[in-house]
C-alpha cells in the first residue's frame, strides 16, 4: 500500500490497531478533512464536530487566517531552538502578554508541559520568595482533576486507570474536594508549607463540573490571605470556550499563574504557555527550564493569528450566547426525559448526564447513534457526554445540532 493511497475506515482502524500503542479508545469514525464546524470521514460522510479536539479547535477546523499564518511562516523559518533569538518570539510574547494581561510568558508546546512548567515555577517561587525550606513545598490540588498524564501529574490524580502501575509517585501534593472552600481554607491555615493552589475553573474531563458561584473569587482571596499562588489551568476552558476569554473572568479573578494550551493555536500546531507577572516569573533564569520547540517561530506566528481570530470574530460572545441557547433547548427536553438527568456547563463547554451508571455502555451507544445521525461527541466517565463544538458555530447550526441530539436521545427512552 502506497503511503498516500486512499484508505477505507476499516483499513485505517486496522493500521492503528496493529502498529499504534493502544492508549486511546476512539469512537469508530475515521476523519480525513475538516472545515469550520464540520468534519468528513474517508468515505465522504459529513459530521458536526461536537468535541473540537477537546477544545483545541475553538476557531473551527482549518481556519484560513491561522493556516495562512502557518504556511507563510513555514516558508521562512520554522525552528531555531532557544540557543538563538528569532524575530517572531518576542512579538508573540508581547502580543500574548498584552492580550491576557500579564508581564511575562514562558512558551511550551503541550498542555501537560505547561502544567509541569507551572508546578516548577511555583516550587521555585516557594523556596526563593516565600522562604519555604527546600524540598518541603506543597501544592494543593482538587480531587477528580485532569491536568495531563505525565508522571508527576498522575501522582496527584485519583483516576485509577491513569495511575495504576505507573508508580512510584511524586510527593508534594495535597488533594482536597473541588468546590469546597472550607477544605481549602483549613488546608491553607494548617499548613504553612503550601506554595500554590492548582485548579481548573471548570473540571472538564471529570464531566464538565461547574463550581458554585463565587468559588473561584473566594479561593483566590484565600490564596492571597495565606501567601499562596493561585494557579489556573485553563488549557481546556481558556481562549473563549466558556463565554469569556478565560473562565476565571466570570468571577473577575486574575491568577498568579495562568496555564494555556489547546486553542492557543486553533488546533493547527502544538502551542502552550504559562503566564505570570514579574514577581513570580523572575525565579526562572537561564538553564532552569526549557524546550527545544517551545517558542519556535512557527508556533509564534500561529498563536498570534489564532488569538486575533478569537477577538476579531467575537468568539467568546458567540460562545456565551449559543451556550445559553443550547442549555435552554436541552432543558426543555430533559423535563420529560427518562434517559437524561441534566445538562450543565458554561458557554459552549457542556455535558449531559445519562441516567445510567458509569459502567454501562449507554452513553457510548448514544454517541455511536449520534455519529450515525451526523454529529460526533464522546463519553467521559462512562455516563456523561461532553458537547463542545467550535465557537464559530452559528445559531442555525446549533439548533440543527440540538435537533439531532434530541432525536437521537428519543431512540433510547424507555
Amino acid at each position: 500500500m502506497a503511503v498516500l493511497d486512499q484508505l477505507t475506515s476499516q483499513q485505517a482502524i486496522a493500521l492503528e490497531d496493529q502498529y499504534g500503542a493502544h492508549n486511546y479508545h476512539p469512537l469508530p469514525v475515521v476523519l480525513s478533512r475538516g472545515e469550520g464546524v464540520y468534519v468528513w470521514d474517508v468515505e465522504g460522510k459529513k459530521y458536526y464536530d461536537f468535541l473540537s479536539a477537546y477544545s483545541a479547535v475553538n476557531q473551527g477546523h482549518c481556519h484560513p487566517r491561522i493556516v495562512g499564518a502557518l504556511t507563510e511562516q513555514a516558508q521562512k523559518l520554522t525552528l531555531t531552538s532557544r540557543a538563538f533569538y528569532n524575530d517572531m518570539l518576542g512579538r508573540y510574547e508581547e502580543f500574548a502578554c498584552n492580550y491576557f494581561g500579564f508581564d511575562k510568558l514562558l512558551p511550551m508546546n503541550t498542555g501537560a508541559e505547561a502544567v509541569e512548567t507551572a508546578l516548577k515555577i511555583c516550587r521555585k517561587w516557594a523556596y526563593e520568595v516565600k522562604g519555604i525550606d527546600e524540598n518541603e513545598a506543597e501544592i494543593v490540588v482538587c480531587k477528580n482533576n485532569f491536568h495531563g498524564r505525565t508522571t508527576t501529574i498522575i501522582s496527584f490524580s485519583n483516576d485509577p486507570v491513569a495511575r495504576k502501575n505507573f508508580g512510584p509517585y511524586t510527593d508534594g501534593f495535597i488533594k482536597i474536594d473541588y468546590d469546597n472552600l472550607e477544605a481549602l481554607e483549613e488546608t491553607l491555615k494548617s499548613n504553612p508549607k503550601v506554595a500554590g493552589f492548582l485548579v481548573e475553573p471548570i473540571q472538564g474531563e471529570a464531566g464538565v463540573y461547574v463550581p458554585s458561584k463565587g468559588y473561584l473569587s473566594k479561593a483566590k482571596a484565600l490564596c492571597e490571605a495565606y501567601g499562596v499562588l493561585f494557579i489556573a489551568d485553563e488549557v481546556q476552558t481558556g481562549v473563549a470556550r466558556t463565554g469569556k476569554l478565560l473562565a476565571v473572568n466570570h468571577e473577575n479573578v486574575t491568577p498568579d499563574i495562568l496555564i494555556l494550551g489547546k486553542a492557543m493555536s486553533g488546533g493547527v500546531y502544538p502551542v502552550s504557555a504559562v503566564l505570570a507577572n514579574d514577581d513570580v516569573m523572575k525565579v526562572i533564569k537561564p538553564g532552569t527550564h526549557g524546550s527545544t520547540f517551545g517558542g519556535n517561530p512557527l508556533a509564534a506566528a500561529v498563536a498570534m493569528a489564532a488569538l486575533e481570530v478569537v477577538k476579531d470574530e467575537q468568539l467568546a460572545e458567540n460562545a456565551e450566547r449559543l451556550g445559553d441557547l443550547f442549555r435552554s433547548e436541552l432543558d426543555k427536553y430533559i423535563q420529560t426525559s427518562q434517559i437524561v438527568n441534566l445538562v450543565r456547563g458554561k458557554g459552549l463547554l457542556n455535558a449531559i448526564v445519562i441516567n445510567d451508571d458509569e459502567e454501562s455502555e449507554t452513553a457510548w451507544n448514544i454517541c455511536l447513534k449520534l455519529r450515525d445521525n451526523g454529529l460526533l461527541a464522546k463519553p467521559t466517565h462512562g455516563n456523561i457526554i461532553r458537547f463542545a463544538p467550535p465557537l464559530v458555530m452559528t445559531e442555525e447550526q446549533l439548533l440543527d445540532c440540538v435537533s439531532i441530539i434530541i432525536e437521537t436521545l428519543k431512540e433510547f427512552e424507555s
